[in-house]
């Protein structure tokens, strides 16, 4: 019997410069979303949640809450990207290039532009990567850089977390 401990995601030696990573899970934005996460954190512009103020804007209905769109395209990122992470340390470029609106789905891809071994914690190494989040029809909807800090495949604080049964093994 082989027991295969809990994993997921890539270490620093699994990155490559010049990969592109197209993230395998897309995400539609409903009306509850945008309007919770725009209640959430205080925005008080009525493009996010009133329907007959946004009509009368120029592209005549809601937009999606921009912190929003760049929370879910960072989460849907994360399985390639920084899923063994120990820490972003930023991101800068950040562009929104489309507008957002409920119903839309959203897709991401990413490009490694950089990596380089960290001088402050030998069982890590920091990667790069350009990203860019497109909606259902490929239109990209913003753009960023992001540095991450990921674990190396032999850094020990990533496993050995998942606790053993009290009842013992798992038995077929």
């Amino acid at each position: 019997m082989t027991v295969h401990e809990p994993g997921l995601g890539r270490y620093y030696e699994d990155f490559v410069v010049g990969d592109v990573y197209q993230h395998p899970l897309g995400r539609t934005i409903s009306e509850a979303d945008n309007t919770w996460f725009t209640l959430l954190t205080m925005n008080t512009n009525q493009n996010h949640f009133n329907a007959h103020f946004a009509e009368r804007a120029p592209v005549g209905k809601i937009i999606v809450n921009s912190g929003l769109t760049v929370a879910i395209v960072l989460g849907i990122s994360v399985i390639d990207v920084s899923q063994t992470a120990l820490m972003n340390l930023g991101w800068d470029e950040i562009k929104l290039t489309h507008p957002v609106f409920l119903g839309d789905t959203l897709y991401a891809e990413s490009i490694v532009v950089d990596k380089r071994e960290s001088k402050s914690r030998p069982y890590a190494g920091i990667v790069t990567c350009r990203t860019r989040g497109l909606n259902q029809d490929g239109d990209e909807i913003m753009s960023w850089r992001r540095s991450v800090m990921v674990y190396r495949r032999d850094a020990p604080h990533d496993k050995g977390y998942f606790p053993q049964a009290k009842t013992g093994p798992l038995t077929a």
